[in-house]
């Protein structure tokens, strides 16, 4: 089987609606899809109509957002109760500072002379979880940047740049406990990439209930994938291949890397699933 175990659609900031994504990622040999929207479920009904249709399966999921040190840290979650309160009442937090980051960021780059308005950027959003990716795609096309991943720099929106805003986010030890108590499984997404996650944070979390890391990833290269199974083979984590496709903005790269059936199925039943 071909297992892909993270995806976006435009529930948060892919570029495809989840219909689309299940198709596109049958169409590309995938067996096996997980949905991992940032923050929310909202796309989870519509995918899995259309997996049912395509004769996938589908894994519901969602990518939380997370927070330590200054740094920005994400947790896929798979298989968890979606009506969970206390699960929902913490996304329901993160996606509040979502909405209020983007908020303060275009009013950021309009006093740095970019003709951009909040609208604007809830209007490429749509009915999505508003996301930094939605302020760069609005930039592209003002031809403030060339490209969305272009705004990603200090000049513009990138972690510490000129027009960036933090928000609110959990600490990762924090999301894994309420994953873990809402009947999930939790992987460490792409550690590797940007900031460097220390490895002793990494331990942290599989002291604290974290099932697996993410290690490939199309952004890390092969050292980061042999660092990172050296030291899930010592945390005894499951070690997971995603393509962590966003639609257009990443290229349609849906079943790029793909996770094995042994990982998934220790990951079924981490979360206790049948």
């Amino acid at each position: 089987m071909r297992i892909d175990l993270h995806s976006h659609s435009d529930a948060s900031d892919g570029t495809s609606p989840p219909s689309e994504v299940v198709r596109r990622a049958r169409a590309a040999g995938v067996d096996v899809l997980a949905l991992t929207d940032h923050d929310t479920t909202a796309g989870h009904a519509a995918a899995e109509r259309a997996a049912r249709e395509a004769g996938l399966v589908l894994v519901p999921g969602m990518e939380m957002s997370c927070r330590r040190d200054g740094r920005s840290v994400h947790l896929l979650a798979y298989w968890f109760d979606p009506g969970n309160e206390a699960l929902v009442r913490e996304c329901e937090l993160i996606r509040q500072g979502r909405d209020g980051r983007a908020e303060a960021m275009v009013g950021r780059l309009a006093e740095l002379g970019v003709p951009i308005t909040i609208d604007m950027v809830t209007a490429v959003a749509g009915a999505g979880v508003v996301g930094r990716p939605h302020v760069a795609r609005v930039l592209a096309t003002l031809g403030v940047v060339a490209a969305p991943a272009d705004a990603f720099t200090p000049e513009w929106i990138g972690t510490g740049g000129r027009a960036h805003v933090t928000r609110y986010a959990p600490d990762p030890v924090r999301a894994v406990a309420l994953v873990r108590a809402a009947g999930g499984a939790a992987v460490l997404a792409h550690p590797r990439r940007g900031h460097l996650m220390p490895d002793a944070w990494i331990a942290e979390l599989a002291g604290s209930g974290l099932s697996g890391v993410e290690a490939d990833h199309p952004d890390h290269d092969e050292e980061d994938r042999a660092h990172l199974r050296r030291l899930a083979a010592g945390l005894g984590l499951v070690v997971t291949g995603s393509s962590d496709d966003h639609g257009e903005l990443t290229g349609h790269r849906l079943g790029r890397e793909t996770t094995t059936e042994e990982a998934y199925e220790t990951l079924r039943a981490a979360a206790k699933r049948p």
